[in-house]
């Protein structure tokens, strides 16, 4: 691996900015001075008016494989990752088989192993049925367990009350939950498919998927973690009103956590009328002051990290009428871009984008020497040009789908280089494919 210096560059922290030279040397950060003397072969970048993240840290993504390939695979979706400036993700369990066993997850980890360029870990899938394969579960090694208290793929909806409380109350690790009632959402379903039968149209998502199908099933996960002392994250929160749930606050000491994603910060219900099912999501984008409030909320630390909840479906699929397109969208190569134009917007500054996305993440999931630019620290860093605008196209979309909907949006930054473990695995649009990411790993008390 060659160590690298970069020279004179606006170097990104949650503790603020400064301009610096950064040593990299193996797969770590040797050191970050103002000025660097270094003895033999290095080579070196011209970081002058350029701005270096820490690697954003995904902790909900959608890779779908196996099973659902046709859709994307570790090796695609990983590589568009990278070249977003995400350096390391957390997969979640609900491919086809669902990893609801302990060698279903560990094949997906040798696969990783073998095709992924950034780093990676999967969270272990519960279901109704399954709960002494959670319970084997090892905290060190595995990111989460994921209880779909809402619908999924497969036998992943998890409703019986026995298995939740069997899984508060016995699972050491972190639980992470995507929230939505089932039965109010089949009860709105019913009433709409009553009114419009096969007509329900994308707009009509966010009512039949609604606030208070989120906040019933939010609020059921929150009180069970109370019940029993669990350490709960509830995954891309959707609404102003379920904000109450949590305290603001840092994320050290938290037993209950929440997770923004970069979809409910950036599109609102109006933008149904243009984008239809290419922003259905579960749950689902909702009004524009839902979106205010959920930006409010990582402001204020009650929403305590940024995530894309990256779901790739075919055009096919995407196209169908609503009752048929599948939710969910690809989001891992343009996330840093988009949370930068925010920023941009003076909706957010650099510094809490950057910890939210990466330090935040890193504290969250007790992950040791990763999530910021520092000495010691693994060099899992992102070059990025914040004045070299970049249109989103067919030509420069990654993802094995093909499509995006921030296609035809110009973002007003470039992501110039990605640095996975100190290796520069993509350089202003190339890829270095010869190292593979690493199997994350936690260390939990």
């Amino acid at each position: 691996m060659k160590n690298t210096i970069i020279r004179n560059v606006s170097v990104v922290n949650a503790s603020g900015t400064r301009v610096a030279d950064v040593l990299i040397k193996d797969h770590f950060i040797e050191k970050i001075e103002g000025q660097i003397r270094v003895d033999g072969q290095v080579r070196e970048i011209n970081g002058e008016g350029l701005h270096l993240f820490p690697g954003v840290i995904d902790d909900q993504v959608h890779f779908r494989e196996p099973g659902l390939t046709h859709k994307g695979e570790i090796y695609t979706e990983a590589r568009a990752a990278v070249a977003g400036g995400i350096t390391s993700f957390m997969e979640m369990p609900n491919t086809v088989p669902n990893a609801l066993t302990q060698d279903l997850l560990e094949d997906k980890y040798q696969r990783a192993a073998q095709v992924s360029l950034a780093n990676y870990s999967f969270y272990m899938g519960a279901s109704n049925s399954n709960a002494e394969e959670v319970l084997k579960t090892n905290a060190e090694k595995v990111c989460g367990v994921k209880i779909f208290m809402g619908s999924s793929t497969g036998d992943m909806l998890v409703d019986n009350t026995q298995t939740l409380e069997r899984i508060f109350s016995s699972t050491p690790m972190l639980i992470a939950t995507h929230c939505e009632d089932e039965h109010t959402v089949r009860t709105n379903m019913a009433a709409y498919a009553a009114q419009y039968g096969d007509d329900i149209r994308p707009e009509h998502h966010p009512l039949i998927r609604s606030v208070e199908a989120c906040y019933l099933s939010s609020s059921k996960a929150v009180e069970l973690a109370k019940k029993h002392g669990a350490r709960l994250h509830i995954l891309h929160i959707s609404t102003a009103k379920e904000l109450d749930l949590f305290e603001k606050g840092p994320v050290a000491g938290k037993k209950i956590t929440a997770e923004a994603c970069i979809h409910h910060l950036w599109f609102n219900d109006q933008d149904y009328a243009t984008k239809g099912n290419y922003i259905k999501w579960n749950p689902a984008v909702k009004t524009e002051a839902d979106r205010k409030a959920i930006l409010q909320a990582v402001f204020d630390d009650r929403i305590d990290v940024i995530a894309t909840d990256h779901a790739p479906h075919t055009t096919a699929e995407k196209e169908q009428p609503y009752l048929k397109a599948p939710s969910g969208g690809p989001l891992v190569q343009h996330s840093l871009q988009a949370m930068i134009d925010l920023a941009s917007a003076n909706q957010i500054s650099l510094e809490r984008m950057s910890y939210k996305m990466s330090q935040a993440v890193a504290e969250l999931f007790a992950m040791p020497n990763r999530g910021m630019l520092t000495e010691g620290f693994f060099a899992d860093a992102v070059l990025v040009d914040l004045n070299r605008p970049y249109t989103v196209s067919k030509e420069n979309i990654l993802y094995k789908c093909g499509w995006s909907p921030f296609e035809g949006h110009t973002f007003q930054s470039t992501i110039l280089k990605t640095f996975v473990n100190g290796h520069l695995v993509f350089d202003d649009g190339r890829f270095d494919e010869s190292i593979k990411g690493q199997r994350l790993a936690f260390k939990r008390s």
